[in-house]
């Protein structure tokens, strides 16, 4: 477990650090939620659910390894992605409608940019590492994973309703709609 906090601690400062663009100051509190969600959930639910896969699928065949991988990131990276956001949602006082439009925002987005690199690490994890030694393994690349994690867990959720300022549009652009030329980006209503 503490592996995990350091691992989602350190992400969370490199992606303040090295990645948000926003000229926002360092803020100390997002580094002790995202810490505090490795030490208290990703630990030992990482532990638990590893150890179960292990004592289900023993072994390190190749069918074995990739029946490993795709339970992972089929079953455990949605659910994963679920206890993240809530998580997130819950120490940061959000309601539960908040928490389903992050879901529907950026869950798909969390377990598509895990495929990348999940799936060749665990591939390796399964294939490779003790048993004893996969939370280590996952936790030391974690930290990259949580860079990305940090970001999209502390992204505002567009939730689709915002409306889009409309500018008046230009006499050509009007002439190329009516031609229908001008391309996907002319329209009637011009919006930013």
């Amino acid at each position: 477990m503490s592996t995990s906090l350091v691992g989602f601690a350190a992400g969370d400062v490199l992606a303040q650090k090295f990645v948000n663009d926003d000229g926002a100051p360092y803020d100390p509190m997002r580094t002790i939620r995202l810490g505090s969600f490795g030490f208290l959930l990703h630990g030992s639910t990482g532990h638990f659910f590893y150890g179960f896969l292990d004592s289900k699928l023993p072994g390190t065949k190749p069918v074995t390894v990739a029946t490993k991988v795709l339970i992972d990131q089929t079953m455990w990276n949605p659910i994963f992605g679920c206890m993240f956001f809530g998580y997130l949602s819950a120490v940061e006082g959000k309601s539960w409608d908040q928490y389903v439009t992050k879901i529907k925002t950026d869950l798909k987005t969390a377990v598509m940019g895990s495929w990348a690199v999940w799936v060749p690490a665990h591939t390796i994890n399964f294939a490779f590492i003790p048993p004893s030694q996969r939370l280590l393994y996952i936790n030391s690349i974690q930290i990259g994973y949580n860079i990305f994690l940090s970001f999209l867990g502390n992204k505002k959720a567009d939730d689709g309703e915002e409306k889009k300022e409309e500018k008046p549009l230009t006499r050509y652009q009007i002439f190329l709609a009516g031609r229908g030329g001008g391309g996907a980006e002319t329209k009637l209503v011009a919006y930013n």
